[in-house]
Protein backbone atom coordinates (compact mmCIF):
# COMPACT_ATOMS: atom_id res chain seq x y z
CA UNK A 1 0.00 0.00 0.00
CA UNK A 2 1.23 3.11 -1.01
CA UNK A 3 1.57 5.67 2.23
CA UNK A 4 0.12 9.43 1.70
CA UNK A 5 1.63 12.82 3.18
CA UNK A 6 0.81 13.60 6.60
CA UNK A 7 -1.17 16.07 5.56
CA UNK A 8 -3.76 13.92 4.05
CA UNK A 9 -3.97 11.34 6.20
CA UNK A 10 -4.88 14.22 8.36
CA UNK A 11 -7.65 15.29 5.78
CA UNK A 12 -9.12 11.75 5.68
CA UNK A 13 -9.01 12.23 9.94
CA UNK A 14 -11.17 15.11 9.64
CA UNK A 15 -13.67 13.52 7.25
CA UNK A 16 -14.12 10.35 9.68
CA UNK A 17 -17.88 9.51 11.32
CA UNK A 18 -17.43 7.50 14.89
CA UNK A 19 -19.21 4.48 15.23
CA UNK A 20 -20.83 5.75 19.35
CA UNK A 21 -23.33 2.94 20.06
CA UNK A 22 -22.68 -0.46 21.48
CA UNK A 23 -23.55 -3.00 18.68
CA UNK A 24 -26.06 -5.49 19.38
CA UNK A 25 -28.54 -7.47 17.35
CA UNK A 26 -27.56 -5.94 13.99
CA UNK A 27 -27.92 -2.28 14.69
CA UNK A 28 -26.24 0.88 16.92
CA UNK A 29 -27.76 1.12 20.49
CA UNK A 30 -27.13 3.55 23.39
CA UNK A 31 -26.18 2.01 26.47
CA UNK A 32 -29.15 0.89 28.79
CA UNK A 33 -27.42 3.36 31.04
CA UNK A 34 -27.60 6.34 28.78
CA UNK A 35 -23.68 6.67 29.92
CA UNK A 36 -20.93 7.21 28.05
CA UNK A 37 -17.20 7.55 27.92
CA UNK A 38 -14.79 9.75 26.36
CA UNK A 39 -12.75 7.97 23.28
CA UNK A 40 -9.23 10.09 23.48
CA UNK A 41 -6.34 10.58 20.91
CA UNK A 42 -3.38 9.82 23.45
CA UNK A 43 -1.41 11.72 20.62
CA UNK A 44 -2.80 14.98 21.31
CA UNK A 45 -5.28 14.33 24.49
CA UNK A 46 -8.34 15.24 21.93
CA UNK A 47 -11.90 13.56 22.50
CA UNK A 48 -12.58 11.80 19.86
CA UNK A 49 -15.92 10.85 20.58
CA UNK A 50 -18.39 10.16 23.23
CA UNK A 51 -18.79 6.70 23.05
CA UNK A 52 -21.61 4.23 24.95
CA UNK A 53 -20.36 2.76 28.31
CA UNK A 54 -22.00 -0.56 28.51
CA UNK A 55 -22.90 -2.41 31.88
CA UNK A 56 -24.27 -5.79 33.05
CA UNK A 57 -27.77 -5.09 31.68
CA UNK A 58 -26.30 -4.65 28.18
CA UNK A 59 -24.15 -8.14 28.65
CA UNK A 60 -27.49 -9.69 29.72
CA UNK A 61 -29.29 -8.32 26.49
CA UNK A 62 -26.31 -9.17 24.21
CA UNK A 63 -26.17 -12.54 25.38
CA UNK A 64 -30.02 -13.14 24.92
CA UNK A 65 -30.24 -11.89 21.52
CA UNK A 66 -26.51 -13.62 20.54
CA UNK A 67 -28.04 -17.30 22.48
CA UNK A 68 -31.22 -16.88 20.34
CA UNK A 69 -29.44 -16.58 16.97
CA UNK A 70 -27.05 -19.38 17.83
CA UNK A 71 -30.20 -21.71 18.91
CA UNK A 72 -31.91 -20.46 15.52
CA UNK A 73 -29.43 -21.69 13.13
CA UNK A 74 -29.13 -18.18 11.37
CA UNK A 75 -25.30 -18.44 11.21
CA UNK A 76 -24.54 -21.71 13.30
CA UNK A 77 -26.20 -24.00 10.73
CA UNK A 78 -25.32 -22.48 7.97
CA UNK A 79 -23.65 -24.58 5.36
CA UNK A 80 -20.13 -23.85 5.97
CA UNK A 81 -19.24 -22.82 2.42
CA UNK A 82 -22.03 -20.27 3.03
CA UNK A 83 -20.02 -18.99 6.29
CA UNK A 84 -17.20 -19.02 4.13
CA UNK A 85 -18.55 -16.93 1.80
CA UNK A 86 -20.03 -14.23 4.00
CA UNK A 87 -16.41 -13.52 5.88
CA UNK A 88 -14.87 -12.89 2.39
CA UNK A 89 -17.22 -10.05 2.05
CA UNK A 90 -16.52 -9.03 5.43
CA UNK A 91 -13.00 -9.19 4.03
CA UNK A 92 -13.69 -7.40 0.91
CA UNK A 93 -15.12 -4.78 2.66
CA UNK A 94 -12.68 -4.26 4.77
CA UNK A 95 -10.28 -3.98 2.08
CA UNK A 96 -12.49 -1.23 0.34
CA UNK A 97 -12.16 1.06 3.87
CA UNK A 98 -8.97 -0.33 4.62
CA UNK A 99 -7.45 3.59 4.53
CA UNK A 100 -10.41 4.90 6.93
CA UNK A 101 -10.23 2.12 9.19
CA UNK A 102 -5.89 2.96 9.35
CA UNK A 103 -6.32 6.34 10.26
CA UNK A 104 -8.73 5.38 12.84
CA UNK A 105 -6.77 2.98 14.23
CA UNK A 106 -4.14 5.35 14.44
CA UNK A 107 -6.10 8.65 16.05
CA UNK A 108 -7.87 6.29 19.02
CA UNK A 109 -4.29 3.83 20.02
CA UNK A 110 -1.51 6.24 18.97
CA UNK A 111 0.13 3.83 17.13
CA UNK A 112 1.73 5.00 13.71
CA UNK A 113 -0.05 5.19 10.50
CA UNK A 114 2.91 3.67 9.09
CA UNK A 115 2.31 0.25 10.87
CA UNK A 116 -1.33 0.17 10.86
CA UNK A 117 -1.29 1.04 7.05
CA UNK A 118 1.83 -1.59 6.41
CA UNK A 119 0.93 -4.42 8.93
CA UNK A 120 -2.14 -3.90 11.06
CA UNK A 121 -4.74 -3.70 8.70
CA UNK A 122 -3.49 -5.96 6.04
CA UNK A 123 -3.04 -8.20 8.32
CA UNK A 124 -6.53 -8.29 9.81
CA UNK A 125 -8.00 -8.88 6.30
CA UNK A 126 -5.32 -11.40 5.70
CA UNK A 127 -5.96 -13.25 9.10
CA UNK A 128 -10.49 -13.25 8.15
CA UNK A 129 -9.68 -14.33 5.01
CA UNK A 130 -7.24 -17.12 5.96
CA UNK A 131 -10.31 -18.53 8.36
CA UNK A 132 -12.63 -18.19 5.57
CA UNK A 133 -10.95 -20.31 3.52
CA UNK A 134 -10.48 -22.56 6.29
CA UNK A 135 -13.98 -23.14 7.10
CA UNK A 136 -14.81 -25.78 4.43
CA UNK A 137 -11.20 -27.65 4.83
CA UNK A 138 -11.39 -28.80 8.39
CA UNK A 139 -12.41 -32.66 8.03
CA UNK A 140 -14.02 -34.71 11.31
CA UNK A 141 -12.84 -38.26 11.82
CA UNK A 142 -13.99 -41.86 11.94
CA UNK A 143 -12.32 -43.64 15.12
CA UNK A 144 -11.34 -47.18 14.56
CA UNK A 145 -14.17 -49.09 15.44
CA UNK A 146 -15.42 -53.07 15.64
CA UNK A 147 -17.46 -53.96 11.91
CA UNK A 148 -20.15 -53.56 14.04
CA UNK A 149 -19.93 -49.87 14.55
CA UNK A 150 -18.81 -46.84 13.67
CA UNK A 151 -17.49 -44.23 15.85
CA UNK A 152 -17.52 -40.56 14.43
CA UNK A 153 -15.53 -37.72 15.74
CA UNK A 154 -17.36 -34.55 14.99
CA UNK A 155 -17.22 -30.39 15.82
CA UNK A 156 -19.30 -28.36 17.11
CA UNK A 157 -19.56 -25.26 17.83
CA UNK A 158 -18.94 -24.76 21.77
CA UNK A 159 -22.13 -21.57 21.50
CA UNK A 160 -21.99 -18.01 22.78
CA UNK A 161 -18.20 -16.88 23.16
CA UNK A 162 -17.10 -13.74 24.98
CA UNK A 163 -14.09 -12.02 23.14
CA UNK A 164 -12.17 -9.41 25.68
CA UNK A 165 -9.56 -7.64 23.45
CA UNK A 166 -6.55 -5.54 24.63
CA UNK A 167 -5.94 -2.14 23.33
CA UNK A 168 -2.32 -2.55 21.48
CA UNK A 169 -3.44 -4.25 17.94
CA UNK A 170 -7.58 -3.49 18.38
CA UNK A 171 -7.63 -4.60 14.85
CA UNK A 172 -5.68 -7.49 14.21
CA UNK A 173 -6.55 -9.03 18.00
CA UNK A 174 -10.22 -8.74 16.84
CA UNK A 175 -9.24 -10.95 13.74
CA UNK A 176 -7.04 -13.31 15.29
CA UNK A 177 -10.86 -14.05 17.44
CA UNK A 178 -13.97 -13.35 15.13
CA UNK A 179 -11.87 -15.21 12.49
CA UNK A 180 -12.16 -18.85 14.06
CA UNK A 181 -15.03 -18.12 15.91
CA UNK A 182 -17.09 -17.14 13.58
CA UNK A 183 -15.45 -19.69 11.44
CA UNK A 184 -16.65 -22.16 13.65
CA UNK A 185 -19.78 -20.93 13.11
CA UNK A 186 -20.43 -19.49 17.19
CA UNK A 187 -22.11 -15.77 18.19
CA UNK A 188 -19.78 -13.68 19.91
CA UNK A 189 -19.91 -10.86 22.51
CA UNK A 190 -16.82 -8.65 21.54
CA UNK A 191 -15.83 -6.92 24.61
CA UNK A 192 -13.04 -3.79 23.08
CA UNK A 193 -10.65 -2.18 25.35
CA UNK A 194 -11.98 1.11 26.57
CA UNK A 195 -9.18 3.35 25.02
CA UNK A 196 -9.14 1.55 21.53
CA UNK A 197 -13.54 0.38 20.97
CA UNK A 198 -13.77 2.20 17.36
CA UNK A 199 -12.38 0.06 15.04
CA UNK A 200 -13.96 -2.87 16.84
CA UNK A 201 -17.64 -0.91 15.88
CA UNK A 202 -16.39 -0.02 12.56
CA UNK A 203 -16.03 -3.70 11.51
CA UNK A 204 -18.89 -5.23 13.51
CA UNK A 205 -21.12 -2.48 11.19
CA UNK A 206 -19.58 -4.12 8.36
CA UNK A 207 -20.27 -7.14 8.99
CA UNK A 208 -23.51 -6.69 8.91
CA UNK A 209 -23.41 -5.66 5.37
CA UNK A 210 -21.61 -8.28 4.86
CA UNK A 211 -24.36 -10.43 5.65
CA UNK A 212 -23.42 -11.75 9.49
CA UNK A 213 -27.01 -11.97 10.71
CA UNK A 214 -28.21 -10.10 13.52
CA UNK A 215 -27.56 -11.58 17.16
CA UNK A 216 -24.27 -12.76 15.65
CA UNK A 217 -21.69 -10.09 15.97
CA UNK A 218 -22.07 -8.13 19.28
CA UNK A 219 -19.71 -5.63 20.01
CA UNK A 220 -19.67 -3.98 23.79
CA UNK A 221 -18.03 -0.72 24.76
CA UNK A 222 -17.43 -0.26 28.36
CA UNK A 223 -15.26 -1.17 31.42
CA UNK A 224 -13.90 -4.51 33.02
CA UNK A 225 -16.06 -4.15 35.61
CA UNK A 226 -19.12 -3.24 34.02
CA UNK A 227 -18.71 -5.29 30.99
CA UNK A 228 -15.38 -7.68 31.44
CA UNK A 229 -16.53 -9.24 34.83
CA UNK A 230 -20.06 -9.76 34.04
CA UNK A 231 -19.16 -11.79 30.54
CA UNK A 232 -16.47 -13.44 32.66
CA UNK A 233 -19.88 -14.38 35.09
CA UNK A 234 -22.38 -15.18 33.00
CA UNK A 235 -24.18 -18.32 33.05
CA UNK A 236 -25.20 -17.96 29.40
CA UNK A 237 -21.63 -17.66 27.30
CA UNK A 238 -19.94 -20.85 26.68
CA UNK A 239 -16.20 -19.70 26.39
CA UNK A 240 -14.11 -16.85 26.73
CA UNK A 241 -11.35 -16.05 25.03
CA UNK A 242 -8.88 -13.25 26.59
CA UNK A 243 -5.63 -11.17 25.74
CA UNK A 244 -4.70 -8.89 28.20
CA UNK A 245 -2.50 -8.56 31.03
CA UNK A 246 -2.01 -11.70 33.51
CA UNK A 247 -3.61 -10.10 36.15
CA UNK A 248 -6.61 -10.00 34.70
CA UNK A 249 -6.92 -13.22 33.11
CA UNK A 250 -6.73 -14.54 36.72
CA UNK A 251 -9.70 -12.68 37.04
CA UNK A 252 -11.23 -14.76 34.34
CA UNK A 253 -10.15 -17.62 35.98
CA UNK A 254 -12.18 -16.92 38.96
CA UNK A 255 -15.18 -15.60 37.16
CA UNK A 256 -15.25 -19.19 35.51
CA UNK A 257 -14.93 -21.04 38.72
CA UNK A 258 -17.77 -18.95 39.99
CA UNK A 259 -19.94 -19.39 37.45
CA UNK A 260 -20.91 -21.83 34.98
CA UNK A 261 -17.68 -23.15 34.20
CA UNK A 262 -16.83 -21.76 30.93
CA UNK A 263 -14.11 -22.65 29.01
CA UNK A 264 -11.19 -19.90 28.94
CA UNK A 265 -8.43 -19.41 26.79
CA UNK A 266 -5.97 -16.96 28.17
CA UNK A 267 -3.16 -15.27 25.97
CA UNK A 268 -1.47 -12.74 28.22
CA UNK A 269 1.97 -11.42 28.91
CA UNK A 270 5.67 -11.87 27.99
CA UNK A 271 9.21 -11.13 29.19
CA UNK A 272 10.73 -12.01 26.10
CA UNK A 273 14.01 -13.01 26.26
CA UNK A 274 16.86 -12.46 22.76
CA UNK A 275 19.70 -14.39 23.25
CA UNK A 276 22.63 -13.75 21.45
CA UNK A 277 25.61 -15.93 21.26
CA UNK A 278 29.08 -14.87 20.23
CA UNK A 279 29.01 -16.69 16.75
CA UNK A 280 26.21 -14.89 15.58
CA UNK A 281 26.39 -13.96 12.25
CA UNK A 282 25.71 -10.66 10.47
CA UNK A 283 25.77 -8.72 13.26
CA UNK A 284 24.20 -5.85 11.52
CA UNK A 285 20.83 -7.77 10.74
CA UNK A 286 20.87 -9.30 14.20
CA UNK A 287 20.78 -5.71 15.61
CA UNK A 288 18.21 -4.65 13.30
CA UNK A 289 15.90 -7.65 14.36
CA UNK A 290 16.55 -6.87 18.04
CA UNK A 291 15.66 -3.28 17.27
CA UNK A 292 12.31 -4.28 15.60
CA UNK A 293 11.47 -6.88 18.26
CA UNK A 294 11.66 -4.29 21.30
CA UNK A 295 10.35 -0.73 19.44
CA UNK A 296 7.87 -2.06 17.09
CA UNK A 297 4.30 -0.69 18.27
CA UNK A 298 6.19 1.63 20.47
CA UNK A 299 6.95 -1.79 22.78
CA UNK A 300 3.15 -2.38 23.67
CA UNK A 301 3.27 -5.70 22.61
CA UNK A 302 2.74 -8.92 24.34
CA UNK A 303 5.63 -10.72 22.71
CA UNK A 304 8.28 -7.78 22.58
CA UNK A 305 11.81 -8.49 22.69
CA UNK A 306 12.08 -6.58 25.86
CA UNK A 307 15.23 -8.33 27.21
CA UNK A 308 18.12 -9.14 25.18
CA UNK A 309 20.93 -11.72 27.21
CA UNK A 310 24.32 -11.13 24.81
CA UNK A 311 27.10 -13.17 25.69
CA UNK A 312 29.50 -10.68 26.85
CA UNK A 313 32.65 -11.68 23.48
CA UNK A 314 29.87 -9.85 21.50
CA UNK A 315 28.48 -7.42 23.63
CA UNK A 316 29.83 -4.45 22.60
CA UNK A 317 30.20 -4.77 18.97
CA UNK A 318 26.12 -6.07 18.65
CA UNK A 319 25.71 -2.63 21.07
CA UNK A 320 26.90 -0.34 18.56
CA UNK A 321 25.13 -1.67 15.62
CA UNK A 322 21.75 -1.72 17.44
CA UNK A 323 22.33 2.32 19.02
CA UNK A 324 22.48 2.88 15.36
CA UNK A 325 19.60 1.11 13.90
CA UNK A 326 17.33 2.47 17.08
CA UNK A 327 18.41 6.09 15.92
CA UNK A 328 16.35 5.42 12.35
CA UNK A 329 13.32 4.98 14.57
CA UNK A 330 12.07 8.90 14.89
CA UNK A 331 9.06 9.35 17.09
CA UNK A 332 6.34 11.87 16.78
CA UNK A 333 2.92 12.69 15.73
CA UNK A 334 2.08 9.49 14.36
CA UNK A 335 0.13 10.51 11.25
CA UNK A 336 3.11 11.27 10.04
CA UNK A 337 4.18 8.20 7.93
CA UNK A 338 7.87 8.90 8.54
CA UNK A 339 7.41 8.39 12.29
CA UNK A 340 8.34 4.46 13.64
CA UNK A 341 7.38 5.51 17.21
CA UNK A 342 3.70 6.93 18.28
CA UNK A 343 1.85 7.78 21.62
CA UNK A 344 1.66 5.38 24.33
CA UNK A 345 -2.14 4.57 24.19
CA UNK A 346 -3.21 6.28 27.66
CA UNK A 347 -2.15 8.81 30.42
CA UNK A 348 -2.04 5.79 32.80
CA UNK A 349 0.28 3.65 30.89
CA UNK A 350 2.31 6.42 29.82
CA UNK A 351 2.86 6.73 33.48
CA UNK A 352 3.55 3.14 34.22
CA UNK A 353 6.19 3.32 31.85
CA UNK A 354 7.64 6.28 32.95
CA UNK A 355 8.07 4.82 36.26
CA UNK A 356 11.02 2.50 35.27
CA UNK A 357 12.89 4.84 33.69
CA UNK A 358 15.89 6.79 35.84
CA UNK A 359 15.84 3.88 38.47
CA UNK A 360 19.37 3.72 40.09
CA UNK A 361 22.06 0.91 38.41
CA UNK A 362 20.77 1.27 35.16
CA UNK A 363 22.97 2.64 32.74
CA UNK A 364 20.80 4.59 30.18
CA UNK A 365 22.67 3.77 26.48
CA UNK A 366 19.94 5.32 24.38
CA UNK A 367 16.66 7.02 25.30
CA UNK A 368 15.27 7.39 28.61
CA UNK A 369 13.17 10.49 28.45
CA UNK A 370 9.78 11.12 28.03
CA UNK A 371 7.01 13.94 27.47
CA UNK A 372 3.42 14.34 26.80
CA UNK A 373 2.46 10.98 26.53
CA UNK A 374 5.64 9.94 24.05
CA UNK A 375 8.51 8.15 25.00
CA UNK A 376 11.77 7.88 23.66
CA UNK A 377 13.37 4.13 22.54
CA UNK A 378 15.08 3.44 25.94
CA UNK A 379 18.27 0.80 26.13
CA UNK A 380 19.30 0.08 29.35
CA UNK A 381 22.30 -1.98 30.22
CA UNK A 382 21.51 -3.62 34.16
CA UNK A 383 23.29 -5.33 35.86
CA UNK A 384 20.86 -6.15 38.59
CA UNK A 385 19.17 -9.25 37.88
CA UNK A 386 16.36 -8.15 40.05
CA UNK A 387 15.28 -4.96 39.14
CA UNK A 388 11.84 -4.23 38.41
CA UNK A 389 12.71 -3.18 34.55
CA UNK A 390 14.32 -6.92 34.09
CA UNK A 391 11.71 -8.60 35.95
CA UNK A 392 8.73 -6.59 35.11
CA UNK A 393 6.07 -6.81 31.93
CA UNK A 394 7.09 -2.95 31.04
CA UNK A 395 4.82 -2.93 27.61
CA UNK A 396 6.98 0.14 26.39
CA UNK A 397 9.94 0.98 24.00
CA UNK A 398 12.56 -0.05 26.81
CA UNK A 399 15.07 -2.56 26.38
CA UNK A 400 16.81 -3.97 28.93
CA UNK A 401 20.54 -5.59 28.46
CA UNK A 402 21.68 -8.54 30.15
CA UNK A 403 25.70 -10.05 29.68
CA UNK A 404 26.47 -13.11 30.42
CA UNK A 405 29.44 -15.46 29.81
CA UNK A 406 28.00 -18.65 27.45
CA UNK A 407 25.37 -20.63 26.42
CA UNK A 408 23.85 -22.53 29.39
CA UNK A 409 23.84 -19.32 31.38
CA UNK A 410 22.53 -17.76 28.90
CA UNK A 411 19.20 -20.03 28.59
CA UNK A 412 19.01 -20.36 32.30
CA UNK A 413 18.66 -16.42 32.42
CA UNK A 414 15.82 -16.60 30.08
CA UNK A 415 14.12 -19.06 31.68
CA UNK A 416 14.27 -16.75 34.52
CA UNK A 417 10.83 -15.24 34.38
CA UNK A 418 7.19 -16.39 35.58
CA UNK A 419 6.07 -16.18 31.74
CA UNK A 420 7.26 -17.82 29.01
CA UNK A 421 5.27 -16.60 25.88
CA UNK A 422 7.88 -15.60 22.69
CA UNK A 423 11.66 -16.32 22.48
CA UNK A 424 14.61 -15.61 20.23
CA UNK A 425 18.29 -17.07 19.72
CA UNK A 426 20.61 -16.22 17.31
CA UNK A 427 23.73 -18.24 16.56
CA UNK A 428 25.38 -19.81 13.54
CA UNK A 429 26.02 -23.35 15.62
CA UNK A 430 22.92 -25.41 14.41
CA UNK A 431 22.63 -27.68 16.83
CA UNK A 432 22.96 -24.78 19.78
CA UNK A 433 19.74 -22.92 18.07
CA UNK A 434 17.67 -26.60 18.17
CA UNK A 435 18.66 -26.94 21.62
CA UNK A 436 18.66 -23.64 22.88
CA UNK A 437 15.01 -23.40 21.63
CA UNK A 438 13.86 -26.46 22.60
CA UNK A 439 15.03 -25.47 26.14
CA UNK A 440 13.73 -22.19 26.31
CA UNK A 441 9.88 -22.32 27.97
CA UNK A 442 8.33 -20.42 25.37
CA UNK A 443 5.07 -21.09 23.20
CA UNK A 444 7.16 -19.49 20.16
CA UNK A 445 10.84 -19.63 19.58
CA UNK A 446 12.57 -17.58 16.48
CA UNK A 447 15.97 -18.51 15.21
CA UNK A 448 18.17 -15.93 13.99
CA UNK A 449 15.26 -13.47 13.37
CA UNK A 450 12.22 -11.51 15.74
CA UNK A 451 8.69 -12.81 15.10
CA UNK A 452 5.54 -14.65 15.92
CA UNK A 453 5.51 -17.02 13.27
CA UNK A 454 2.53 -16.36 10.66
CA UNK A 455 -1.34 -16.64 10.44
CA UNK A 456 -0.75 -20.27 9.71
CA UNK A 457 1.37 -21.11 13.05
CA UNK A 458 -0.33 -21.45 16.65
CA UNK A 459 0.71 -18.71 18.61
CA UNK A 460 0.14 -18.57 22.60
CA UNK A 461 2.24 -19.08 25.77
CA UNK A 462 3.35 -21.03 28.88
CA UNK A 463 3.77 -20.54 32.36
CA UNK A 464 1.58 -16.82 33.23
CA UNK A 465 1.77 -15.58 29.56
CA UNK A 466 -1.55 -18.36 28.91
CA UNK A 467 -3.02 -21.73 28.11
CA UNK A 468 -6.38 -23.17 27.20
CA UNK A 469 -5.77 -22.84 23.61
CA UNK A 470 -3.63 -20.85 20.71
CA UNK A 471 -4.38 -18.12 18.36
CA UNK A 472 -3.82 -18.73 14.88
CA UNK A 473 -3.20 -21.65 12.81
CA UNK A 474 -5.89 -24.29 12.55
CA UNK A 475 -5.58 -24.56 16.31
CA UNK A 476 -7.36 -21.30 16.43
CA UNK A 477 -10.49 -22.92 15.85
CA UNK A 478 -10.11 -25.63 19.31
CA UNK A 479 -11.34 -22.55 21.14
CA UNK A 480 -14.16 -22.39 19.61
CA UNK A 481 -15.45 -26.17 19.37
CA UNK A 482 -16.49 -28.94 20.58
CA UNK A 483 -15.62 -32.60 20.06
CA UNK A 484 -18.23 -35.25 20.15
CA UNK A 485 -18.63 -38.51 19.62
CA UNK A 486 -20.67 -40.45 17.59
CA UNK A 487 -21.12 -43.85 18.36
CA UNK A 488 -23.40 -46.17 15.99
CA UNK A 489 -24.46 -49.89 16.41
CA UNK A 490 -24.54 -51.24 12.59
CA UNK A 491 -25.25 -54.77 14.71
CA UNK A 492 -28.36 -56.80 12.92
CA UNK A 493 -31.08 -58.01 15.57
CA UNK A 494 -29.62 -61.87 15.11
CA UNK A 495 -25.94 -60.76 16.12
CA UNK A 496 -24.96 -61.12 19.90
CA UNK A 497 -22.18 -58.68 20.25
CA UNK A 498 -23.64 -55.56 21.35
CA UNK A 499 -19.77 -53.35 22.03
Amino acid sequence: MTLLTTEEYKAIAASLTYPTGAFIDGSFRPALSGATFDSVNPATGAVLAKVAACGAADVDFAVEKARDAFEDGRWSRLHPRERKEVLIRLARLLKRNARDLAVMESLDSGKTIFDCETVDVPETIHCLTWHAELIDKIYDQVAPASDNHIAMVVREPVGVVGLVLPWNFPLLMLAWKIGPALAAGCSVIVKPAMETSLTALRVAELAMEAGVPAGVFNVLPGGGAEVGEPIGRHMDIDAVSFTGSTATGRRFLRYAGESNMKEVTLEMGGKNPAVVLDDAENLDRVAAHIVNGAFWNMGENCSASSRLIVQKGVKEELLSRILAHAREWPMGDPLDPVNRVGALVSKAHYDKVCSYLGAKGQKVLLGGKARDGFVEPTILDVADREARAVREEIFGPVLTVLTVDGFDEAIALANDTEYGLAASIFTANVKKAIRGARAIRAGTVTVNSFGEGDISTPFGGFKASGFGGRDNGIHAHDQYTQLKTIWVDLADDADEAVN
